[in-house]
């Protein structure tokens, strides 16, 4: 067991230097000690968030090669945007040093099976930094669901519902190196930000241990909301008001499964709404939970209940949420980031293998290119891969560890906050 680890992050930009600044430079047995981005400013700024903090000055370079490969790394970090950073995976993956990915999708299934080919190659583990697995609803859903209190689960919904022009598709834009979420919508149209709902509920549905996706239909609305947003956030004359993208405003998925649930996906970025939802849903024979209207409920309930989440947490809260809060928050998003990037350091620190491990991480990585390929045939379904090649049916038991999200284990030997 490592008392210390050191790693290189990859992606010093709106991701990554807020992941530095607000956790990983505030854990003191993590040693950052390289920075890498193709962005020399990028650089500079990531220096001086440590410097800030008291941190020791780590190397820099714009190389990703001389990053992966640093001696004495034990891990990397990946907040890069989407292009790219599965190969960047494989070349840490192929070095031999743990892997972290931040959230979003492959561009091509290809990618997926390089890096399941990586990893089965090293042994080396890989994991998606997929934050709302550690969300306080999410896990408490994900607690009811383990300890049987929804019954049999019949179906789960969620989505990504957040109007993304006036908060970041337009930001930055005299920027050598603007959002890039701007040109995937420009060019693509498909479900192509699944993970913050997909994660959790896969977590539910037990996937890739005991039961496994089976095939996916998506279908997309007209396109029409960015280029109006762009007309009134930018002017008419403005390029980005003249372009035609390809994006739907609304995407909508469905997903089987092996074991007979359903799953809905839907992402809503680019019509105008009035808050942001990730609409976390599980139904069940005995019960339910949804973010929509806040609420648990079990068979003899009042059936009007709405709004009783916080009694939910009294009782059902997950023992990893119901520590973390009696000690203080630290991190963004309530905690999420802090807690899967925990789960990641004590899986390295540990040398043992991810709570989200590589063949979730490239299961949900495909979800965009499948999108694409069903709402090309129409809403067609698509066969889903089995990146397991069959092991999903008989899995080895998973790593036993307070941040598991395969069983619920209440474990306070182990500290949440390294600092």
């Amino acid at each position: 067991m490592k008392q210390k680890i050191k790693i290189a992050c990859i992606g010093i930009g709106r991701r990554g230097s807020n992941v530095l600044e607000e956790c990983l430079a505030q854990m003191t047995d993590v040693e950052i000690a390289v920075l890498c981005d193709r962005y020399p400013p990028a650089l500079q700024s990531g220096v001086e968030i440590l410097k800030k903090k008291g941190r020791p000055e780590p190397v820099t370079t714009t190389d990703v090669d001389f990053a992966v490969q640093y001696p004495g790394v034990d891990a990397v970090i990946i907040t890069t945007g989407w292009d790219g950073r599965p190969s960047i995976a494989k070349k840490a993956l192929l070095a031999g040093k743990y892997t972290a990915i931040e959230v979003g999708c492959a561009f091509d299934l290809s990618e997926c099976y390089e890096l399941i080919e990586a990893y089965e190659q090293t042994g080396v583990p890989l994991m998606m930094l997929e934050n709302c697995c550690y969300g306080r609803r999410e896990m408490m859903g994900l607690r009811l669901a383990k300890e049987g209190l929804f019954g049999e689960i019949v179906h789960c919904a969620g989505g990504y519902h957040h109007y993304l022009p006036e908060v970041e598709l337009f930001e930055d834009l005299g920027n050598p190196n603007p959002h890039y979420r701007l040109g995937s919508y420009k060019y693509r149209n498909c479900e192509q930000y699944p993970t913050h709902e997909l994660g959790p509920i896969a977590k539910v549905l037990n996937i890739n241990r005991g039961n496994r996706f089976m095939t996916l239909s998506s279908f997309a609305s007209k396109p029409g909301g960015l280029k109006q947003a762009a007309k009134t956030l930018l002017g008419e004359d403005s390029p980005y008001a003249k372009i035609d993208y390809k994006q739907g405003d609304i995407i909508t998925t469905i997903i089987t499964c092996a074991n007979g649930e359903t799953v809905q996906l839907s992402l809503d970025t680019t019509a105008p709404r009035p808050y942001y939802s990730r609409d976390f849903t599980v139904r069940g024979t005995k019960g339910m939970c949804g973010e929509e209207r806040h609420v648990v409920y079990f068979e003899g309930m009042e059936e009007n209940i709405e709004n009783n989440e916080e009694e939910m947490f009294e009782k059902y809260d997950h023992p990893l949420h119901r520590e973390y809060h009696s000690l203080g928050e630290c991190g963004n998003h309530e905690g999420a980031d802090w807690l899967v990037l925990r789960a990641f350091f004590e899986s390295v620190k540990a040398g043992t293998n991810t709570p989200i491990d590589a063949y979730d991480t490239v299961t949900w990585l495909a979800v965009a290119a499948l999108s694409e390929m069903s709402i090309q045939k129409g809403g067609m379904p698509v066969n889903f891969p089995d990146f397991t090649k069959g092991k999903w049916i008989n899995r080895e038991s998973p790593v036993k560890s307070k941040y598991s999200l395969d069983e619920i284990i209440e474990d306070k030997s182990v500290p949440i906050f390294a600092k």
